[in-house]
């Protein structure tokens, strides 16, 4: 293994063509410059210098070792920048996991924003359902996480994790266009949670005029799942589900082939082709949406820039 300091002292003394001048460069004394230049020649296994007067010159061997000296030492000094950017915040690579909704609401933005104003940062997005990123995250398979919050997990109190709010967003009724509380009033008091964020305009319906009806909802283990049925749970029903998909637009769909009702996170209704159903409010149920690191590693400059501007776009 050849030694790199060794490497420093070649490209010194060809530079300055003797030993006396290449320690005063080095701040090394001349002896310790030619003890490394003999060291080198043992490792090398050949003579990489000869006398030319009262100097020394390169040997044709001497000569290429100069060459692959300057490239290792570029690429150390490429290296060493690299680290440094990295450790300031300025360059390096983010892992994010993420579900889909999240990702056209807030990453997707963030990730824009981030090419403008940091564009040696590269953020790296992983599509999972909201129960796995967290997984992801404690494994260290990626960097940080956008999660949904729900009944048993995350523990807010779990050592560790560090925890950013980013936003909560209410439920939507979707109805087939035929149903009875897509053509009539409801009893539920208008709602005026979250007036930031778009939405139906009709009258709220409250969740316990629901009990009874045929669901479409999530997978079981699907964080949504879990809110839809405690908020029902809340109302003094059980929900059951009789179809399921994790895809918010096969719910959708499904609710326009008239195969039940189903509740539905407001962004994830955003942008969508809403034929032959009727959405109107559901006051009650919550998707909060958090972002979570390791602990320790929130002060992370690189961390700390996606986060801050996560949290500024978000929504209300």
């Amino acid at each position: 293994m050849i030694d790199t300091r060794r490497l420093r002292t070649l490209r010194a003394v060809a530079d300055h063509g003797t030993v006396t001048a290449a320690a005063a460069t080095l701040h090394l004394t001349p002896s310790a410059v030619s003890q490394q230049l003999v060291a080198l020649e043992h490792e090398v296994g050949h003579r990489l210098f000869t006398r030319d007067g009262r100097g020394v010159r390169l040997t044709a061997v001497g000569t290429i070792m100069l060459r692959h000296a300057d490239e290792v030492l570029a690429q150390l000094e490429r290296a060493e920048a690299e680290v440094a950017a990295y450790a300031s915040g300025e360059a390096g690579e983010v892992t994010v996991a993420c579900f889909a909704t999240a990702i056209s609401a807030v990453l997707a933005p963030a990730v824009a924003a981030l090419r403008l104003k940091a564009p040696a940062l590269q953020v790296r997005v992983r599509d999972v359902e909201g129960d796995q990123g967290l997984a992801m995250l404690l494994d260290e398979r990626a960097d940080l996480a956008v999660v949904v919050e729900y009944r048993g997990w995350p523990d807010a109190a779990d050592g560790r994790l560090s925890r950013v709010p980013l936003y909560a967003e209410p439920f939507d009724l979707v109805l087939p266009d035929d149903h009875s509380l897509a053509t009539h009033p409801s009893t539920a008091r208008p709602s005026t949670a979250h007036p930031s964020i778009a939405g139906p305009s009709d009258e709220p319906v409250a969740l316990s005029e629901l009990e009874g009806e045929t669901w479409i909802g999530p997978h079981p283990g699907n964080p949504i799942r879990d809110v839809i049925a405690f908020a029902c749970e809340q109302a003094g029903f059980t929900p059951e589900f009789a179809h399921c998909s994790d895809d918010f637009r096969a719910v959708v769909a499904l609710v326009g082939a008239g195969a039940g009702i189903a509740l539905v996170p407001r962004l994830a209704l955003r942008d969508m082709t809403l034929s032959g159903v009727t959405v109107r409010p559901a006051p009650g149920p919550e998707r909060r949406v958090f972002a979570a690191v390791r602990r320790g590693a929130a002060a992370h400059p690189l961390l700390r820039q996606v986060l801050d501007t996560l949290r500024a776009i978000a929504p209300a």
